[in-house]
């Protein structure tokens, strides 16, 4: 059984812990394998936890019965007039977590609080090769609109990503 719920400033550690290990688990997320702890920390993430909630954003993280996260959603609205329609969208999900309805309850949810807030489009990136991902995103109703060359570095490799969009 697996509970889908808006974060809380107070998951911040664990949450900070399950991106970690997330990390370690597929090279599509956009940092490597211990990268974030030297570029973050829990209490910086707690910080922007607290901003996101105060600004609008949709922060959503999914929980096994033993209160594991195993996933998360979060949608960073614009913060400026003319872009505040809009949001950036970061979906990550545990390996052994993944094919279970989770990251197609994460979109419908936040569909829901697009609508509610007033948010138009939605946008985020994916690797082209991140297939399970791309018929996520196309399931749940967003589009390519391009291909972003050469826009990460996989060890020696460099990636392309498609930018995607939805309107709501």
């Amino acid at each position: 059984m697996m509970t889908v719920r808006p974060i809380r400033v107070e998951d911040a550690e664990s949450l900070f812990d399950m991106m970690c290990a997330l990390d370690g688990e597929t090279p599509f997320m956009m940092y490597e394998p211990g990268e974030r702890i030297g570029a973050s920390d829990s209490g910086s993430l707690r910080g922007r936890i607290a901003e996101a909630l105060s600004g609008g954003d949709c922060a959503l993280i999914a929980e096994d019965k033993g209160g594991i996260i195993a996933g998360y959603i979060w949608a960073e609205r614009g913060r400026l007039n003319r872009v505040r329609h809009t949001a950036y969208v970061v979906v990550g999900v545990r390996e052994a977590y993944r094919r279970r309805g989770i990251g197609t309850e994460f979109f419908k949810r936040m569909d829901e609080w697009a609508r509610a807030s007033g948010v138009v489009r939605l946008e985020l990136t994916v690797e082209c090769a991140n297939t399970a991902a791309l018929r996520l995103y196309q399931k749940s109703g967003f589009a390519i609109e391009g291909k972003r060359i050469k826009s990460m570095k996989l060890g020696d490799a460099f990636v392309d990503e498609f930018y995607m969009a939805k309107i709501v």
